[in-house]
């Protein structure tokens, strides 16, 4: 099953390759309804996976490089099978986004979309911690590309080399603590190495090396700082791909791995992890008050949600932990609205900058709607599915440590903040002059890229056992190894 997850998308872009360079819709026909097929596949992988089994299932073994016992193993969990989702999701959504809005090598941006999509399955279904980090830093590649070639302005090169350095500097470290486990224990298997205890001091060593490839990834502060440069140069679908589901990466490494091979580090270095993730949420939250540009304040916004779920992971308890995952999932598809949203306005007034938006709802009464809700879950408002994970993960942490537990929840407060002042400068007040000239509201087809987010959001707010049910035994696994 995974593996005709991994080779549809593959497939594809053989197809495309080999297409003419006239045959743009077929092309663009081809990559949306490979990609829809393979979110189809993640739900039947949904719906075969079985709650009740604590073990990692669809399990698949390819004999790579036996002589170092490096494998082609993957499997999934409870924790892996929603990100898996996640991408197949938000990768059909973005090309369905793009079909009008790129012009340019049209081939080339579809092949790098579903390369993404093959390797994000792989990162998020490996049980083998050399090929996790090959496709982890694969992606890099189609990303670069996307934010350097399809950016919307001047600087998209400047952004795209900052991604590119900042997160592959930081995995080199990740990369040497690889190859170190390598040579000591003699196999890169995530299972075996499970049962594997290293020395405090080596683990602490190699705790601190997957930590900073993981942190860039987040991104956490003090190396967040290529984020919303790329947010703001990259183009809509880029910028979806990256919030919504590339970030959830770094957070997953560090659930994945960091606390299940190295749980005495883990515990040691509970404390700074609590110190840098509420710095960041406040830092961040305030930073994005003061933001004119509206892809820069989703952009920060974004860092305050994932420094939360940091904080969550490092609970060592299943409240925090599951409420993580759920803000996880639940920021792939608010920010991914979000991102939308913004993309919306830009197509028609090729502008960001908020000081050139007032009265919105006077002329674009479906955006309004759209746009408001997104605004609401961003800030966990009950009933959305951000409330049920910060719920959730505030709970873990204040069993865990209190003074923290005030500090983030400052953070949620001034989320509120931020997300009420974006929406009354946006939608309410006097209408700019603007859109008298382009009063136009959401296309049938905006309509359904938004759709199903608000849907999945809604979901998740209200039955969001549903969930938990698949991820419960996953989170006691990891728990039972620290």
């Amino acid at each position: 099953m995974l593996s005709l997850l991994i080779l549809i998308p593959l497939i594809s872009v053989l197809i495309i390759l080999v297409l003419p360079n006239n045959q743009i819709v077929l092309s663009k026909q081809i990559a949306l309804i490979t990609s829809f097929i393979v979110f189809i596949g993640s739900l039947i992988l949904w719906v075969l996976f079985d709650n009740s089994n604590p073990n990692f299932q669809f399990i698949e073994y390819i004999s790579w490089i036996p002589f170092y016992n490096i494998n082609f193993f993957l499997g999934v969990d409870g924790i892996s099978l929603f990100f898996i989702i996640l991408s197949s999701l938000l990768t059909w959504i973005c090309l369905l986004n793009s079909w009008a809005s790129i012009t340019k090598y049209i081939k080339q941006y579809l092949i790098c979309f579903l390369l993404m999509e093959s390797c994000l399955i792989i990162v998020f279904s490996s049980l083998d911690i050399l090929i996790f980090y090959i496709f982890f830093e694969s992606i890099l590649i189609p990303m670069f590309l996307i934010i350097g070639i399809w950016g919307s302005r001047t600087r998209k090169l400047k952004a795209a080399y900052q991604f590119f350095l900042y997160t592959l500097i930081g995995s080199l470290f990740m990369l040497l603590g690889i190859f170190y486990i390598l040579f000591e224990t003699g196999t890169t298997d995530f299972q075996i190495l499970n049962t594997i205890s290293f020395y405090e001091e080596k683990e602490i060593i190699l705790w601190f090396a997957f930590f900073l490839s993981f942190s860039v990834k987040v991104p956490i502060i003090p190396v967040h700082i290529w984020l919303p440069e790329a947010h703001v140069e990259a183009p809509t679908a880029g910028s979806v791909i990256l919030a919504g589901i590339l970030l959830k990466m770094g957070t997953y490494g560090l659930l994945r791995f960091s606390l299940c091979l190295f749980p005495y580090a883990s515990t040691y270095f509970a404390p700074f992890v609590f110190m840098l993730g509420s710095i960041s949420v406040v830092y961040s939250s305030l930073t994005t008050l003061r933001q004119i540009d509206l892809k820069k304040i989703v952009a920060y916004s974004s860092v305050a949600h994932m420094a939360f779920v940091i904080c969550g992971i490092f609970t060592f308890n299943t409240y925090g932990i599951e409420g993580s995952l759920l803000i996880m999932l639940s920021h792939g598809f608010i920010s991914s609205g979000l991102f939308l949203c913004i993309g919306v306005l830009y197509d028609r007034y090729h502008s960001r900058l908020i000081k050139y938006f007032s009265g919105l709802v006077q002329v674009m009464p479906s955006f309004s709607t759209f746009f408001l809700i997104f605004s609401m879950s961003n800030l966990g408002f009950p009933g959305t599915s951000s409330f049920c994970g910060e719920f959730l993960s505030l709970t873990g942490c204040f069993h865990s440590n209190t003074t923290i537990t005030f500090i983030i929840s400052i953070g949620m407060v001034l989320s509120a903040g931020y997300s009420l002042w974006l929406c009354n400068r946006v939608l309410f007040g006097p209408l700019t002059a603007t859109y008298l000239e382009h009063p136009l509201d959401i296309t049938l087809k905006e309509f359904a890229i938004l759709m199903p987010l608000v849907l999945c959001i809604i979901w998740m707010g209200v039955y969001p056992e549903i969930f938990l049910s698949s991820i419960h035994l996953s989170v006691s696994n990891v728990l039972q190894k620290i």
